[in-house]
Parts: structure tokens; sequence; C-alpha cells
């Protein structure tokens, strides 16, 4: 057999369900979201395959994903389902890391792999991030209805969201046991990729968290948020809750309207206020968790009030600070541009 037709005869069905079962669950332990988003991705293609070239998933082998049918896939996810540039490019990062298991595991797909792996992700325009002024974030806190226990709760989970910068995963996850009262007070956050990091409790942070955790309960829930039935509160939930609270503080903080408030929004304003409050960004990005330093540099591109400020510095002393214009009209048509 020629070196060439050994990529032809690789079956595709046994590695794929290795690089579930061995390298995602038992290898990496990928967390379950992460898991199901690979699945879905894989469904698509499958189904995609089958509907084009009449071949059962089984039967499919890697020469039969190689670089130009993967192509033709991302283009009728985002032409045929209206996928976003986002999506387009989550799809390929879950064949793309298919494809580095299937370098390591089977020198036979090489070149296919080789050929998948250059496959670029699209560039999408990146919008600035938006965020929730501190008036904002006072006013939705301010609507929970503390004379009932879920309007208690509803008060401790945002104002811990809010202090905590944390993803709704994770804040519905935290038990009483995450929480730590004592001197420093702070919260243990389990995060993306199964990492955990301690954030620092404000002094009025731990004083509501203090009352609430004394509040009488059923004493089979652990979790620190729990539903009215002791059960952990759906993401769903969480938004709902925020949302009713956006909703009663819109008549005395009427600019809340104009913004989509999510939890994820909160997440995005306390890294903003600890921005502007002086917080370096390396502590902010372990603050919230971020994988690198790069990622929290977004909110500084997004708070014009810091770049105007360091716009004035350089300013002359007795000058307004102003844009740059080009004398020259060469310049000046490809500063328009």
């Amino acid at each position: 057999m020629t070196t060439t037709s050994v990529p032809a005869s690789l079956p595709a069905a046994p590695l794929i369900q290795a690089f579930f079962v061995e390298y995602l669950l038992n290898q990496k332990n990928a967390s379950p979201r992460t898991v199901a988003a690979y699945r879905d991705a894989f469904r698509l293609l499958l189904r995609y395959l089958h509907q084009t070239k009449g071949v059962q998933p089984v039967a499919l082998r890697v020469a039969d994903l190689d670089a130009p049918v993967i192509l033709a896939f991302l283009d009728n996810i985002e032409q045929q389902r209206a996928n976003c540039i986002r999506s387009r490019n989550a799809r390929l990062a879950a064949i793309r890391s298919f494809f580095r298991f299937v370098q390591m595991r089977e020198p036979a797909g090489l070149a296919v792999a080789s050929r998948v792996l250059a496959i670029p992700v699209k560039r999408t325009e990146r919008k600035l991030v938006g965020y929730l002024t501190r008036s904002e974030i006072d006013a939705i806190l301010a609507t929970a209805d503390q004379t009932h226990w879920d309007g208690r709760r509803d008060h401790a989970l945002l104002l811990t969201l809010y202090n905590s910068g944390a993803r709704v995963s994770e804040i519905i996850g935290v038990r009483r046991d995450d929480i730590a009262l004592d001197a420093p007070a702070s919260l243990k956050l389990h995060g993306k990729g199964r990492k955990e990091r301690a954030v620092p409790l404000w002094a009025k942070t731990a004083k509501v968290l203090r009352a609430w955790l004394q509040e009488p309960g059923d004493g089979l829930s652990d979790l620190a948020f729990p539903s009215a039935r002791g059960r952990r509160i759906s993401r769903h939930g969480v938004s709902y809750l925020l949302n009713r609270a956006a909703g009663r503080a819109a008549p005395a903080c009427p600019s809340i309207r104009a913004k989509r408030v999510s939890p994820h929004l909160i997440r995005h304003s306390t890294a903003m206020h600890l921005l502007q409050a002086g917080v370096d960004p390396a502590v902010i990005a372990l603050w919230l968790g971020h994988e690198s330093v790069e990622t929290t540099h977004g909110y500084v591109e997004a708070d014009l009030t810091m770049t105007e400020n360091a716009l004035g510095k350089l300013t002359p002393a007795g000058s307004a600070p102003g844009r740059f214009k080009p004398a020259d009209k060469l310049l000046a048509f490809l500063e328009a541009l």
C-alpha cells in the first residue's frame, strides 16, 4: 500500500470517539460545556456530510474531512444556517482540536490534519466592551424587596456577582463552604477549565453574606444561593432576576433602558470599575480568571475617561487636547480612509 493511500483508508469514527472519550474527558478533563459545544459542532459536520456526500457518519474516512470539505461546511453554516462569524470560529475550533488529536494519534492522518489546521479563523468586528456605571449598579442592587426571603437572596446574589465579577456558571455553583467571612473575607470560585480562584470580598458584601447565610433553610442544600426548592438556580434564572431588577431600576435610572443588562455585563462592569479605581490590569485578570492579561486590555480601550486623561497628560499646559491634523493632502487622504 502506498503512503498516499493510507489516509484514504483511515476510519474517522473510531478517532472521533477516542477524541471525546479518551482526550476530552479522560486526558483534558474538559468541562461539560466544552464537551457539549464540541459535540454540537461534530453533529452539524456529520449531518452536513451525510446530506451532501451521502456517506453515513460511521463510514467516514479521515480523507473525507479534508480542508476543502471543512471550508465548504463552514461556508454552509454561515450562509444556510445564518451562523455569525463567532459561531463559525467556534465550530472551527472544535474541528481543529480534533485534528491536533489526530496528529498525535495517527501519523497516517498528518497530511489531512496539517491542511485543516491551516484553515484560519475569520476576523470579526471587535466592539468596545459595554458596562454599567456605578450609579446604574447601585440602582439595580437597591430594587430587591428584602422583606421577603427571595428578595434577600437576590440582593446577596447580585451583590456577590458584582463584587466577584464571576461568570454566571460560577455564581450558581457557589456553596456555603466557598465563602470565608473571617478577615480577610473571600470567595472561592470554580472557573473555566476547572480552575479555582479566590476573590476578596468587600466589607459590605461580607456583611450582607454573613446575614444571608444565617437565614433558616431546609438544611439539605449547601448551595449559597439556592432556589426556593433548595436546588441550583439555572443560568436563565439568574438572567431573569437580573433583568427584573433592571426593569424595576429603570424609572429611577433611565440610562439602564439603553443597555442590554445580563450577568456578563455585570462582569464587565466589575472589571471596568476596578480599572477606574486604579487596580493593575494583571490583578484584574486574576480577579476575573482571565487566561491572559491581554483580555483585560479591552476594558482600557473602552474607558473613554482614561484615554482622555492619558491624552491630557501629553498636551502642553494651558492648551486643549486635540486630534492629529495632517497638513499634507496625501496624508489627509490616507487619514480619512
